[in-house]
């Protein structure tokens, strides 16, 4: 499986938008790794994803969504989810 994931900071409440093919080892990697963006932003909580069946439709839906650029959007999608 294949996933696009979306994490809030407990720190500043931003988003980061991702594709994994294993959220709870992404997660970690996140939370406990230095990354150019996640590193200041820690820790990180898991608030959404989708499941999809091929690596080319999550990547595909990992763009559209940064390329929306939408706080507005993301917060009804993940409204929407719960």
């Amino acid at each position: 499986m294949h996933y696009l994931y979306i994490l809030k900071s407990a720190r500043d409440s931003s988003y980061y938008i991702g594709y994994t093919d294993n959220i709870e080892r992404r997660l970690y990697e996140h939370n406990n790794y230095v990354g150019r963006y996640t590193s200041s932003k820690k820790p990180w909580v898991l608030i959404y994803s989708e499941k999809y069946a091929e690596k080319s439709t999550a990547l595909k839906r990992e763009r559209q969504l940064k390329k929306m650029k939408s706080r507005k959007y993301i917060n009804e999608l993940i409204r929407a989810s719960r």
